[in-house]
């Protein structure tokens, strides 16, 4: 029983942390944006986001992590068996990659934060995606159980990669051609 609630925590924290991670980015991508803004717009609109990205960052996004984190491991602890499971140390590696990504958009926010700005509106769109597709992977892989068709999930994966990075570019013609 008691399994069955730390899983239902750690389900609602993904849920946070993965909105926080979507958020984050499209904030920088409008704070990268009102760079190219005349003054006193500039000056005011990164101001407010670097308050905005600080308190979604430290209140939601990285607490939400460790709640994962932490929730994960005692699912793992209360059921070892899970261990045996290589659906499981695929997911794993996954989840670690997402950790990855929650780090370096940090690194992008304190970067911006400073005045540096060494993404692109486009790029950081693409950044954008690599969340949704590591989200698309990880439930996948929870849902279905099974690594062993893992070459057709990586498969998947790079189509729909493709898709979302086609979309991108599609959006990006049809805004500059305004």
């Amino acid at each position: 029983m008691m399994y069955l609630y730390v899983r239902a925590i750690h389900i609602i924290f993904v849920v946070c942390w993965m909105a926080g991670l979507f958020y984050i980015v499209r904030l920088f991508i409008y704070h990268r944006e009102a760079q190219d803004k005349p003054e006193p717009a500039k000056t005011i609109l990164s101001e407010q986001f670097e308050i905005i990205e600080k308190r979604l960052w430290w209140i939601i996004a990285t607490p939400s992590m460790y709640f994962v984190i932490a929730a994960g491991a005692t699912m793992l602890h209360l059921n070892p068996g899970l261990w045996t499971m290589p659906w499981l140390h695929v997911k794993l590696t996954f989840v670690v990659g997402l950790i990855a990504y929650h780090f370096v958009c940090q690194k992008i926010m304190k970067q911006m934060a400073r005045g540096i700005y060494k993404w692109t509106s486009i790029q950081l769109r693409l950044w954008n995606e690599l969340a949704t597709i590591i989200l698309f992977a990880i439930v996948f892989l929870v849902v279905l159980k099974s690594a062993i068709n893992w070459i057709f999930g990586v498969i998947g994966i790079i189509l729909f990669s493709l898709i979302i990075m086609s979309a991108v570019k599609v959006y990006k013609y049809f805004r500059e051609k305004k």
